[in-house]
């Protein structure tokens, strides 16, 4: 698809309009332009003031890197396991919901790109996508987060259906007892699917290209729950409302044990930011912790997740892995990240950004400008393996902001 650029006198396929940024900053910025703002704020935005939000990103501003000299850097091997799963650099794709907002065919063209990627593609229990269509289309490894729901039979449904679709690891949110304040949604007035008002219509006209895709895919659903709720409509706002009454706030340790027993194979719990919690989970079964604030979209004042790191991985020791989720924008965030003892990092904005701005190529764009600044950082801080990273590399700064913009 051509999008023209009448002021220039110019236009550009998705290829090229991705190829001319150069970081994860530039494909936020073609992607605020080309996503009408409902949709934009949904994928950008968090809780209440964003305080956490802007944390997550700014925390890695709090810790140096301490470069050693006259190592031979000549090959950079930025390759590692999760899990036991090989991939080609420290990187795995979030779990997002709702991904078809940002594009048509989102949760399927995010998936091939991180296959493409040599890397993890996480599917959300609110994707647009069912598990057994987005395992048709990517061959890459594949994981599935998934919450308690009060229907415990739906939770037996997904674990049966992950195994017979070939999904290695579970994943189990934990931060959501109830749904945080998103405030930007409210004020954009954002439904799903979208509402044909007045300001709607004028977005149509700045933002054709998502437009035309959104009427011509098939009409919006939460994919892995059709035929549940008020008389098996299938239709998104009967679904949501369903999986909205479905979050238990009463859920303990005792479903988690459950869980880990019954799905009886790699289980990670995502959203911790206490050593404690984590060093529970871990006596429970569970392989890897996941590290995170669900993005600053949940609890608005929480810690940012790098800040939080180094005392899970103090807890968790060699008895799990730890993966930091939330605030990576950069290559030097992910080797800060493994340098405070984090095996990769869950990315979710920027790959959704690449999303917005070209479809499967932006999110391709949005991991090759991640590896290769990894790789650069590498070199430049005298690390040839993911494996020589440690806290040598580092140095935290006590006068850094506490805080910085998202963006």
């Amino acid at each position: 698809m051509r999008i023209p650029l009448p002021r220039l006198g110019l236009s550009f396929t998705a290829q090229q309009r991705v190829d001319r940024c150069y970081s994860i900053a530039d494909l936020r910025r073609v992607a605020k332009r080309r996503l009408p703002r409902g949709p934009f704020d949904y994928i950008d935005g968090a809780a209440e003031d964003e305080t956490t939000l802007r944390r997550n990103a700014g925390g890695f501003e709090r810790y140096d890197l301490l470069p050693r000299v006259l190592n031979d850097v000549g090959e950079v091997d930025t390759r590692t396991t999760v899990l036991g799963q090989e991939i080609d650099f420290p990187v795995i794709l979030a779990p997002t919901g709702l991904t078809r907002l940002t594009h048509p065919d989102g949760d399927r063209e995010a998936a091939r790109a991180a296959a493409d990627a040599g890397t993890i593609y996480t599917l959300s229990a609110m994707a647009s996508t069912n598990i057994e269509d987005l395992a048709a289309a990517s061959d890459g490894p594949k994981w599935f987060q998934i919450y308690v729901w009060r229907d415990r039979e739906l939770v037996h449904e997904f674990f049966d259906r992950c195994r017979d679709s070939g999904y290695q690891t579970l994943a189990l949110t934990v931060d959501v007892p109830v749904f945080g304040q998103r405030e930007r949604d409210l004020r954009n007035g954002m439904t799903i699917p979208p509402r044909p008002t007045l300001s709607t219509v004028f977005d149509a006209a700045l933002h054709p290209s998502w437009w035309w895709g959104y009427l011509r895919m098939k009409p919006f659903t939460l994919a892995n729950v059709e035929g549940r709720g008020e008389a098996g409509r299938n239709d998104v706002t009967t679904l949501v409302a369903y999986m909205n009454e479905q979050m238990d706030p009463s859920v303990t340790w005792d479903d988690l044990a459950w869980m880990v027993e019954k799905w009886d194979g790699p289980f990670a719990i995502k959203g911790v930011l206490r050593p404690e919690d984590a060093r529970r989970a871990v006596d429970m079964g569970v392989k890897a912790v996941i590290v995170g604030n669900h993005g600053g979209r949940q609890l608005d004042g929480a810690a940012a997740a790098i800040d939080a790191l180094p005392g899970i991985v103090e807890a968790v020791g060699e008895d799990a892995e730890v993966i930091l989720d939330g605030g990576v924008r950069r290559g030097t965030d992910i080797v800060k990240a493994l340098a405070l003892g984090a095996r990769a990092c869950s990315v979710g904005r920027p790959f959704l950004y690449g999303l917005g701005a070209g479809g499967r190529v932006g999110v391709a764009r949005s991991l090759e400008l991640l590896r290769l600044e990894t790789r650069r950082a590498m070199a430049l801080a005298g690390a040839a393996s993911v494996d020589e990273l440690d806290a040598s590399f580092v140095r935290e700064r006590w006068d850094a902001p506490r805080g910085a913009p998202s963006s």
